[in-house]
């Protein structure tokens, strides 16, 4: 038996259980690239109001860093991708990172590898078959992007290398995921130290972007990101620069085989750290069971959202000083017609609001991750029931949520009062980003009553949440009734700053997250384990 034996029908397995995810993920991202351009032609449509809004662009150096360059001012393309080669990239590599893990490190945590290991399965089979997943789905992407935007009317070579500049970064951090689930014997920390690296690498591509006025520094050229970017797409199409990527994933993957040959199935290469003989007085309680399993992760969140915080408040702090009635339009259709300031801080906290909701999925599906790998079932064989097993995780995700709110607001607060001078400013913004919490808690509060209710159908927490993100980005852009707006919980967050603090909404979502709450935990109380 060779070492790539079963790798078919692995991969059969993976698009088997993948297969709403692959397709939705695909048809969302595809879907955004396309819809960003249709809007762009609308918004400006001509090559002067083009050039006019992206040299205002290029003049902020904080949208810069943020987003990266536009390096064709009159190109559609050039001005309507700007946000998803860069944030886009992001997404994109993130969730190749997540479907390598979730068919590597994930499979063998819960014992389902060493279980198919016992059959003709060889032992690089579940690595190659993940990588050709992942590798899969980013070509797939890179079509129907391509198609997408050909479609919306612009230049099929400058829409086939956005493709493949997508690609390139999925393809390449499949690799690194790779890698990282050689290290650990967590899929959590696997995924974790893929990410940590991903985002020293978007890091590295917004200093490297803002180094020189007219142009990326070597910082750029070290990141797969800046690499996607530097393809420049409808600005030249660069095809060499993708070879960058394919080297990288090659060496990167001969690595991660490398590293599997070294170690034992189940186990990390990374040593386990041994607990302190006194841990087990900290887990009395399943409160702080569940604090035990679920801190590692928040601490990480909130140092993310420290960073994005201080970026919001440093680029908020900059929004006012636009002369150009360029700039003024370009920031008024991105965040709203009154208030440049004021339009642009709703944006940055809506944003952190959004990205909050993502660890409140992630928290709350540990629930389902507990009871499916058997550990739930072996805490409630003693004398913790059922509601205060579940409530304790719970309990963690709501209350992580708004730390991670409070911490994103506080940081761009900061920002914004020393810049100002005005610590009045500085409180609205965080008052603000915590008016954003109820709102997060209501997309906690879908995912506990999937749990409770449909375990299944869990995982739709993520797609659901995708929805409401799309509803928030592209809703206004595409002047939708404001009855399909009003879907998303976030629609009914107060104008903060602008229209001052108007309870009532804030109490209606606070009460619609505790009721979902309390059904998810009833049904689960009612329902069979595992």
């Amino acid at each position: 038996m060779t070492g790539l034996a079963g790798t078919r029908a692995l991969v059969r397995l993976a698009l088997r259980r993948d297969r709403i995810m692959l397709p939705l993920w695909i048809a969302v991202f595809a879907g955004m690239a396309a819809s960003s351009a249709a809007a762009t032609i609308d918004l400006y449509p001509t090559a002067v109001s083009r050039a006019r809004a992206a040299a205002s662009f290029n003049d902020i150096q904080s949208l810069v860093a943020l987003y990266g360059r536009i390096y064709d001012p009159p190109s559609v393309g050039g001005i309507a991708l700007v946000k998803m080669g860069g944030m886009g990239a992001f997404f994109v590599a993130l969730f190749a990172i997540l479907v390598v893990v979730r068919h590597t490190r994930g499979e063998e945590e819960a014992g389902r590898l060493e279980l198919l290991g016992a059959t003709v399965v060889g032992r690089y089979a579940a690595l190659t078959a993940a990588l050709l997943v992942a590798i899969g789905a980013s070509l797939a992407l890179a079509a129907g992007a391509a198609i997408g935007l050909i479609a919306t009317g612009l230049p099929a070579d400058g829409s086939i290398a956005f493709g493949l500049a997508w690609a390139g970064v999925g393809i390449s951090f499949a690799a690194v995921a790779g890698v990282t689930a050689q290290l650990t014997r967590s899929a959590r920390t696997a995924t974790g130290i893929a990410v940590a690296v991903l985002a020293g690498t978007y890091l590295m591509r917004g200093i490297g972007d803002t180094a020189h006025q007219d142009g990326p520094s070597a910082l750029t050229w070290l990141s797969p990101i800046g690499w996607a970017q530097q393809v420049r797409p409808y600005a030249g199409d660069r095809w060499w620069v993708l070879l960058l990527s394919v080297a990288l994933a090659c060496a990167t993957t001969a690595g991660a085989y490398v590293l599997l040959a070294r170690r034992d199935l189940g186990a990390g290469l990374l040593p386990d750290r041994p607990g302190p003989p006194a841990a087990a007085a900290s887990l009395r309680s399943p409160l702080a069971l569940a604090w035990r399993l679920q801190r590692g992760a928040l601490l990480g969140w909130a140092a993310g959202f420290t960073v994005l915080g201080l970026v919001f408040g440093n680029v908020a702090s900059s929004i006012g000083d636009f002369a150009t009635p360029e700039a003024q339009d370009l920031i008024t259709k991105l965040g709203g017609a009154e208030g440049l300031v004021d339009a642009y801080i709703r944006v940055c906290l809506m944003v952190i609001g959004m990205a909050a909701s993502a660890y409140g999925v992630q928290a709350a599906m540990r629930l389902r991750s507990e009871e499916t790998g058997g550990r739930a079932e072996t805490v409630l064989a003693t004398a913790t029931g059922r509601i205060g097993w579940a409530w304790s995780h719970v309990l963690i995700a709501v209350a992580g949520t708004t730390m991670l709110v409070a911490v994103g607001g506080a940081a761009a607060g900061i920002v914004r009062g020393v810049q100002t001078g005005d610590a009045g400013k500085g409180g609205a913004m965080l008052g603000g980003a915590l008016a954003q919490a109820p709102a997060a808690c209501v997309i906690t509060g879908i995912v506990v009553a999937l749990f409770g209710l449909a375990p299944r159908f869990v995982v739709a927490g993520w797609g659901i949440l995708a929805a409401f993100v799309l509803l928030g980005e592209l809703g206004p852009l595409f002047e939708l009734d404001q009855r399909v707006l009003d879907v998303s919980p976030f629609a009914h967050v107060p104008r903060i700053p602008g229209d001052g603090l108007v309870m009532m909404p804030l109490v209606m979502l606070t009460v619609l997250a505790a009721l979902l709450i309390l059904g998810g935990l009833a049904g689960f109380r009612r329902r069979d384990i595992g």
